[in-house]
């Protein structure tokens, strides 16, 4: 199995509920490791950036909305096969569809509100650390 870093976001709604020690604690569990951490509150540009892999689909007005309504926590998490691993504990993205005891299952309300984002490939996973991490602001522990 191979190590990878992948990225974490947990969004405005996850921060409402004051969940953010609960989600770091079930990637923690999982044997991911933060190894960037921070707290931010995206611009409209900066979520447009970000999104722009969505930017034709009909919900990108909706979705880049909702993730400058408040501000975020992002996280790099590193650990044996993170990426996957990460979307397991995450949860499918439609909360209704998610298996129990995920992220999604016991805390989104909606596909749009889901609570977490989580790169979906090794590709994703550097473009989108890289996107609020420099390579000095990650840390092994």
């Amino acid at each position: 199995m191979a190590v990878e870093t992948t990225l974490s976001i947990l969004k405005p709604d996850a921060l409402e509920k004051n969940k953010i020690g609960d989600i770091i604690n079930r990637f923690e569990e999982a044997g991911l490791t933060p190894v960037g951490l921070r707290m931010v509150h995206l611009s409209q540009n900066e979520a447009e950036q970000f999104y722009a892999v969505h930017k034709e689909r009909p919900f990108f007005g909706e979705l880049t909305e909702f993730m400058t309504r408040g501000p975020v926590v992002v996280m790099a998490l590193r650990g044996e096969n993170a990426i996957e691993r990460n979307r397991e504990i995450m949860g499918a993205t439609n909360p209704d569809e998610a298996d129990e005891g995920t992220i999604r299952a016991d805390l989104a309300t909606s596909i749009g509100e889901n609570t977490v984002h989580g790169s979906d490939s090794p590709e994703n996973a550097e473009i989108e650390v890289n996107f609020f991490f420099s390579g000095t602001q990650l840390f092994d522990r």
